[in-house]
C-alpha cells in the first residue's frame, strides 16, 4: 500500500468518479473529490491527452474512447465468458427469462455477461454492475463457496445494509441461507438487490473444484411462482454444472 504513487492514486480517485456521473467539469471533480483545482487541472489534461478522457465543447468531461477499447478487450479474454455463453443461450431459450453470467470482484460480485429476455415489462440489469456478496442470489452463491476462512472474515468484518425489502441483514440468516446453498447447490432471492425481483442461482466451478462464477436467471418476481421453482431449479443447476464441466469440473465421488 505504501509504495502507491500519489498522482495515479489520485488520478484513478478522478476517473471513478464517472462510475456514477456521465459528464461532469473541472470545478465538480475538484468539488467531488476533495482534490486542489490545480492538481485535478493538471491531472485532467494528462488524461485527456492519454485518451481515458473526452472533453466538451462546454468544458464538461466524459470517459473516452479508449475505455471502450480496453472494456472490449477485457470481456473477450475473459475465457469463462466465452465458454458459458452457448449455455446461457440455451438456458435463455429453454425459460425465456434473463440470464446472467456474475464473478467476484473482492467483496462485490459483477455481471460480466447478460441475455435479456423477450418479455415486454423486465428486470432491468446492465454487464458492469456490481452487489455485495451478502446481497441478491449470484453474490450469495459466490460468498457460499468461498473457502471457509475466507467467508468467515468477511462475515465478521461486513455490515449488512438494507437495499431491497428482503435484503438479508442479519448474520445468522445470512449463514444459514449460506450453509442451505452449500447443501442444495443453488441460491434463490425476493426483493434482495431490487423490490419485486427474483434471482435464481447455481455456483460455476473450475478444475480446482473452487468457485469462480454464477450462473443466475433473475426477472420479476411473479415469473417465480411455487409450481414454477422445481423446473427453473432444475435447469438452471444443469445449465451451471454444463459449464463447470467445460472448465474441467469433476464432481468427486
Amino acid at each position: 500500500m505504501q509504495n502507491k504513487n500519489k498522482t495515479v492514486v489520485r488520478s484513478m480517485d478522478l476517473l471513478n468518479l464517472f462510475l456514477t456521473h456521465s459528464k461532469l467539469n473541472m470545478n465538480e471533480m475538484a468539488q467531488l473529490s476533495g482534490i486542489p483545482k490545480t492538481s485535478v487541472h493538471r491531472m485532467m489534461g494528462s488524461l485527456e491527452e492519454m485518451g481515458f478522457l473526452h472533453k466538451d465543447k462546454n468544458g464538461h468531461y466524459s470517459l473516452g474512447l479508449l475505455f471502450l477499447q480496453f472494456g472490449n478487450l477485457v470481456a473477450e479474454r475473459l475465457d469463462i465468458r466465452h465458454i458459458a455463453l452457448p449455455v446461457m443461450e440455451r438456458l435463455r431459450s429453454e425459460i425465456g427469462e434473463a440470464v446472467h453470467l456474475v464473478l467476484r470482484d473482492g467483496n462485490e460480485s459483477i455481471y460480466i455477461e447478460k441475455l435479456d429476455t423477450d418479455h415486454p415489462v423486465r428486470l432491468f440489469t446492465k454487464i458492469g454492475k456490481k452487489a455485495p456478496l451478502y446481497a441478491g442470489a449470484s453474490s450469495r452463491t459466490i460468498l457460499a463457496f468461498m473457502p471457509e476462512e475466507e467467508r468467515e472474515t468477511y462475515l465478521e468484518e461486513i455490515e449488512l445494509l438494507p437495499i431491497g425489502s428482503g435484503t438479508i441483514i442479519s448474520k445468522d440468516k445470512l449463514r444459514q441461507s449460506l450453509e442451505l446453498t452449500r447443501e442444495t447447490r443453488y441460491s434463490f432471492s425476493r426483493s434482495e438487490l431490487e423490490n419485486y425481483t427474483a434471482e435464481l442461482s447455481a455456483p460455476i466451478f473450475n478444475h480446482a473444484c473452487d468457485i469462480v462464477a454464477a450462473l443466475s436467471i433473475a426477472g420479476l418476481e411473479v415469473q417465480f411462482g411455487e409450481g414454477q421453482m422445481p423446473v427453473l431449479i432444475d435447469k438452471v443447476v444443469k445449465a451451471a454444472h454444463d459449464i463447470s464441466r467445460k472448465l474441467g469440473y469433476q464432481e468427486s465421488t
